[in-house]
């Protein structure tokens, strides 16, 4: 059988119709801060107020409302599928994936017991360490932490592999770096993982917005991603094989549906934002030409965007660090478009009002990778982080290097 990863050929991206998607960059402003959420087209938003101004009732198969919403339900998890590469009854939805991450690791150390060990790494964003670190901690479970090269912010599958023993339950690591982009070998921890029959938690909210992405080439157990990291409304979605689902228990109300994935969804659902979760995915496979089902435009489009974000922060990164008084931070071989910066005598809040006045979105912090922030040196203040998207172009990268390159003269 082909891989579907393989037959997704990068089109063209016509950036200039991408961007006429979006009503936000009718200003002029350069965004850089996609990373903590991208901006959302016209298709997106129109879907969410379609939604929440049409008839519409709880889920239902008698009168057209309850279908309606049904429909929005089920095309919002057959769309993650689609991203995701996973099956839409293993898509689960909650407020965000931190919430989504909480309620899964209680529900999970449930099993667990004194003498268990968790391994998270100092890599990740706090959603993917502070849930397990509280989990564990109930059940009497040891945290077992990885580190990642402090120069270049590469996490090598042995800082995972070497933590491993037969009572290792879980292994949770990031996709991709939200503060330093660094992609870590996730097939070969994962496949460590279950060698010693343990599960694979991945993070792939940074992740998704910037590559291609199939559950089962990643040997992800779980996998956790946020729609308003890729055009879509503010929620998050968590994606697993149905059948691991079915083992677990997760509290619920008594009338609530014991079927999964509903079993893990607490109260009602927000139709609007899954209508636009579901806009959101159909606006990616359109990215770039194409034919055939949603799920190989999906690659095909995200193939696309790796190549012409490839290309832009290479030209970023080659033009940051030619700038006097900059310190760029990390040189993972794999990475997504992401560049962590300082400028010499300026604080990382400094930079980010400074470039602000000038209509360049780029803020400074740790962006709740607060463990990779510390383990660089650079505290809670952290650093200023300019991330690309898919509508990012020449023209916003040599404002930001100009505008960089007068706060260093």
């Amino acid at each position: 059988m082909d891989d579907p990863l393989e037959m997704a050929r990068p089109g063209p991206l016509d950036v200039a119709a991408v961007r006429a998607q979006f009503p936000a960059l009718a200003d002029p402003v350069a965004y850089f801060d996609g990373p903590g959420g991208s901006q959302v087209p016209t298709v997106v938003g129109r879907a969410v107020a379609d939604t929440l101004t049409a008839g519409i009732s709880n889920r239902g198969v008698i009168t057209v409302a309850e279908r309606r919403a049904d429909d929005v339900v089920t095309g919002a998890r057959q769309a993650i599928a689609d991203l995701c590469g996973g099956s839409a009854g293993g898509v689960v939805f909650g407020r965000s994936m931190t919430q989504l991450t909480y309620d899964f690791a209680r529900t999970l150390a449930r099993g667990w017991t004194t003498g268990d060990e968790v391994v998270v790494t100092r890599l990740d964003h706090d959603g993917n360490i502070r849930p397990w670190i509280a989990a564990a901690e109930r059940a009497g479970a040891t945290v077992r932490w990885a580190d990642f090269d402090r120069d270049s912010a590469e996490l090598p599958v042995s800082a995972i592999t070497d933590l491993l023993s037969e009572r290792t339950r879980l292994v949770a690591i990031t996709a991709a770096s939200n503060l330093l982009g660094t992609r870590p070998d996730i097939a070969a921890v994962a496949a460590a993982a279950h060698e010693v029959g343990a599960l694979a938690y991945v993070d792939a909210v940074h992740l998704a917005p910037h590559s291609p992405i199939d559950l089962g080439d990643l040997g992800a157990d779980v996998l956790v991603c946020s729609p308003y990291k890729f055009f879509g409304p503010h929620l998050g979605a968590l994606v697993a094989a149905p059948a691991l689902l079915e083992t677990l228990r997760p509290d619920k109300l008594l009338p609530s549906s014991d079927t999964v994935p509903e079993r893990f969804e607490l109260g009602t659902l927000p139709y609007e934002l899954l209508a636009g979760v579901n806009a959101a995915v159909d606006f990616i496979a359109r990215l770039a030409p194409g034919d055939g089902e949603r799920r190989s435009r999906v690659l095909a489009s995200m193939a696309a965007v790796e190549e012409h974000e490839g290309q832009l922060f290479a030209r970023l990164v080659q033009g940051l660090a030619r700038v006097d008084g900059v310190t760029l931070y990390g040189r993972a071989e794999c990475r997504t478009p992401t560049a962590l910066f300082a400028v010499r005598g300026r604080s990382p809040r400094q930079v980010h009002e400074a470039l602000a006045a000038r209509k360049i979105n780029a803020p400074g912090g740790s962006f709740y990778a607060v463990e990779a922030a510390r383990w660089l040196g650079l505290g809670d203040a952290g650093a200023v982080r300019a991330g690309l998207a898919p509508y990012s172009n020449d023209d916003d990268v040599d404002r930001l290097l100009d505008a960089v390159t007068d706060l260093g003269a």
